[in-house]
């Protein structure tokens, strides 16, 4: 497995005294203040956006039979949607998409507590989506747009003649993209009489607020270490594709599945 060495940050790196590292330490500080400041005053202009009535019946597969997009609530007034990368025909979802997945369960029981549930659509059938969450261990729910227009009607999925022209409609301009599938998030709202609104999406590096993995790379010595990599995720497997996973039909080795990224 490629793993990129970045030492322009950590050899020869400047060592000083306790002092001299408090003063550059507030100075840092400073300008983390004025980033909190700018993300608070960002979400609020996210909330205040105008929002959009979704009036097309949208109906999902899910493992307890049809739900439409208004149930996908489940009784609370905030839905979060990750579209996650997994099309008909794939064996697999998309790795960096299962890098996003792998934050949800923690997260689920708290935001449960703040009216929003938090979920997967992918456009695969849900036969293929159930085999492949039950392998990666995921308790979240997952649903299927197979036959849908969802996943195309909010940006994330392509027909074969939008990528025939060599450019799609992704992240509000027409951009090329090699695939047939995009990662994204999307926000809707649900009023007391049942109405549904879209309040938000987001692509591209937006979809990295799910990644609180990044973060915590972010603050270490060699953060991300991704400069000397041909693209930024790269190094990202399959969370049973890191090492060696059990031998057991239900469970592929190590460099069987990191052979076949989604």
């Amino acid at each position: 497995m490629h793993t990129a060495i970045d030492t322009s940050s950590t050899v020869d790196h400047p060592v000083v005294s306790s002092d001299r590292w408090v003063a550059e330490r507030k100075k840092l500080l400073a300008h983390e203040k004025e980033l909190t400041r700018l993300r608070d005053q960002l979400a609020r202009e996210r909330r205040a956006l105008p929002w959009v009535h979704i009036e097309k019946n949208y109906v999902f597969d899910a493992p307890e039979g049809p739900r439409t997009l208004a149930d996908l609530f489940d009784g609370r007034r905030q839905l979060v949607v990750q579209h996650f990368m997994f099309a008909p025909g794939w064996e697999q979802g998309c790795k960096s998409c299962s890098f996003m997945a792998d934050h949800i369960d923690g997260a689920n029981v708290h935001l449960a507590q703040r009216d929003l549930t938090l979920l997967v659509v992918s456009r695969a059938p849900l036969v293929d989506i159930e085999r492949f969450r039950q392998r990666m261990g995921w308790r979240f729910k997952w649903v299927s747009s197979y036959g849908s227009d969802f996943n195309h009607d909010f940006g994330v999925s392509f027909t074969p003649d939008e990528t025939a022209r060599g450019e799609v409609d992704y992240n509000y301009e027409m951009q090329p993209f090699p695939v047939e599938e995009a990662p994204g998030i999307s926000v809707f709202y649900k009023d007391d009489a049942g109405q549904v609104f879209h309040t938000y999406s987001t692509y591209g590096r937006g979809v990295e607020l799910m990644m609180g993995a990044y973060s915590i790379l972010d603050i270490a010595p060699k953060g991300r270490d991704e400069d000397g990599l041909e693209h930024t995720m790269e190094w990202v497997r399959h969370h049973d594709c890191y090492a060696p996973a059990p031998a057991s039909k239900a469970a592929p080795t190590a460099s069987s599945c990191c052979q076949r990224q989604g």
